[in-house]
């Protein structure tokens, strides 16, 4: 497995990275995954494939210094801002069950559920599926990982020409107050969970080291 380091670049750049190494993937006809680790800088809501955007308040974002860019993935949207995120490349061939949607989620996000295995950090799949207003981390899937019930993970997929790109969102932590300003509704905490919650004492930086060694 290809994997790249933890860097922090802007929405628009993370969003042309990932859609390069798709591209180059798909060129190269390459069999060997890539693994990416990410955050963003400045906040950024990233918007996705084909969601309205008639909830944005162009003019809140700007005074709060937060960028807004459109995924490949579909989905709803997300505030990106103390969290990592990562992202996974492959083509589906490479998986056991990449064909099958929710097969291939489960699989690759088998991978994360591992790696926080060696922090004590016990992750599931989500349960029943739900869906509830434009916040992406108020929208529940089967294929979303949670801990204890709350999600902690949203991912979303994106296929072209037989290759896969999964990327998600690992909430470190959260402010509530500014994700309902952002998204104009009421933020139901007890459906979510950040790692911080979780564990106070592990830092970002453990996260990442974790992530360095999946495979």
């Amino acid at each position: 497995m290809k994997f790249i380091p933890y860097e922090v670049k802007t929405g628009a750049e993370n969003m042309q990275i990932d859609c390069d190494l798709l591209e180059k993937a798909i060129v190269s006809q390459s069999n060997e995954p890539i693994f990416r680790l990410y955050g963003w800088s400045p906040a950024c809501v990233s918007l996705g494939r084909n969601q309205k955007n008639d909830f944005v308040d162009e003019k809140f974002l700007k005074e709060n210094n937060i960028d807004i860019v459109r995924r490949l993935t579909g989905g709803r949207a997300l505030l990106h801002s103390d969290e990592i995120t990562y992202s996974f490349i492959c083509p589906v061939s490479y998986l056991k069950n990449g064909e099958n949607i929710v097969s291939s989620y489960k699989e690759i996000s088998q991978i994360l559920i591992n790696a926080f295995k060696k922090l004590d950090i016990e992750l599931a799949f989500g349960g029943k599926p739900k869906s509830h207003g434009n916040f992406c981390m108020l929208v529940s899937t089967g294929a979303d990982l949670c801990y204890q019930g709350r999600k902690l993970i949203g991912s979303a997929q994106f296929r072209k020409e037989n290759y896969i790109l999964q990327h998600g969102s690992i909430l470190y932590d959260y402010d509530r107050e500014l994700l309902e300003k952002v998204f104009k509704e009421k933020v139901d905490t007890s459906s979510i969970i950040s790692v911080k919650e979780i564990n106070p004492d592990l830092k970002k930086e453990d996260i990442i080291g974790m992530l360095r060694n999946v495979n």
